[in-house]
């Protein structure tokens, strides 16, 4: 005899693949006894599963939700889990938000009643400025070339370049999720560089290329690779514009708000701070809102940003009407 959870299994199987099922020709099929059928249809409802019993002369049963929902066993915390991803899925941008609520309405169906509650009292809500959702297609043409290891051919709607302009060619080595916005990191063979493409503005090219042999990235990793390049590095990490200051300010105030910044207390209401940022007059301005006295101790680039910034506010208020 097959052991408990492979019997679950298979008698879960039967019981979707028809509407009613007599108790003896499921006990035939699953070469078990009627009591051993009965139990086993008790221990699916101990786990949730909604099975009615059908009355006539010979008995059988019937699962009464659910029956679109491949026969799947999980533990509690598998099960929460799943609808959790799944309420994620809903917000990620792949353009599969519909079918992710639909797919959670179809696993809250057949969940037991112990857990829906927890289900429905898990609400998400994104709060972010309208991206354009990358399409699901796309997404998934993209993933199997990156996991084939063949060279993709696409086009690329950018604002950098002509849309008649010819397809590009890149060998795919991730694909990532930032921020809700979906990207391909990938070596371009014709600019012989790394490229990160947004997702969203790619339209892929039947057939694939050639299979190729991966190039090491750089940074070390595909998270270090991406953020020194949105930082507006070479990719090796880091960012290219990284300045230090003394702030007169305490040091629990403005570490709260220096995000990857090194903060060196000095006193109570003064400390030292290493800020990087894309450019030396982003750096200067992100410096300027702690709303206190600044101290630049370097670099002479640092300087002339809060320079530059200085004439450029001096002179917005000399234009201001009255």
């Amino acid at each position: 005899m097959p052991k408990t959870s492979a019997r679950l299994l298979a008698l879960l199987s039967l019981l979707q693949a028809r509407r009613d099922w007599p108790g003896s020709l499921l006990a035939e099929r699953l070469d078990i006894s009627a009591r051993t059928v009965r139990r086993d249809v008790d221990r699916l409802r101990e786990l949730g599963y909604p099975i009615a019993a059908i009355k006539g002369p010979d008995g059988g049963y019937r699962l009464e939700a659910g029956s679109e929902l491949p026969p799947l066993l999980f533990d509690d915390e598998q099960a929460v889990a799943l609808a959790v991803a799944l309420r994620i899925a809903a917000t990620a941008g792949a353009g599969i938000e519909e079918a992710a609520l639909r797919a959670l309405h179809t696993v809250r169906q057949v969940m037991p009643a112990r857990l829906r509650g927890r289900i429905d009292a898990f609400q998400v809500t994104t709060v972010a400025a309208p991206i354009t959702p990358a399409d699901s297609a796309t997404l998934l043409t993209l993933s199997a070339a990156v996991h084939a290891g063949e060279v993709l051919r696409f086009d690329y709607a950018s604002p950098a370049t002509d849309l008649e302009s010819p397809p590009r060619r890149a060998e795919p080595h991730h694909l990532v999720t930032r921020y809700g916005r979906w990207y391909l990191v990938a070596w371009d063979l014709d600019r012989e560089d790394w490229r990160i493409f947004r997702a969203d503005r790619i339209t892929p090219r039947i057939p694939n290329g050639p299979r190729f042999v991966p190039r090491d990235l750089p940074g070390g990793s595909v998270a270090a690779f991406v953020t020194s390049r949105f930082q507006g590095s070479d990719g090796t990490g880091g960012w290219p514009c990284l300045g230090e200051v003394m702030l007169d300010a305490p040091a629990a105030t403005v570490a709260e708000f220096a995000r990857d910044g090194v903060v060196e207390e000095l006193g109570p209401n003064r400390c030292r701070v290493i800020l990087g940022s894309w450019s030396w007059n982003a750096l200067a301005c992100a410096l300027g809102v702690f709303d206190a006295d600044i101290e630049i101790v370097g670099p002479p680039e640092l300087t002339a940003a809060f320079t530059r910034l200085a004439h450029r506010y001096a002179s917005a208020t000399a234009r201001t009407l009255p």
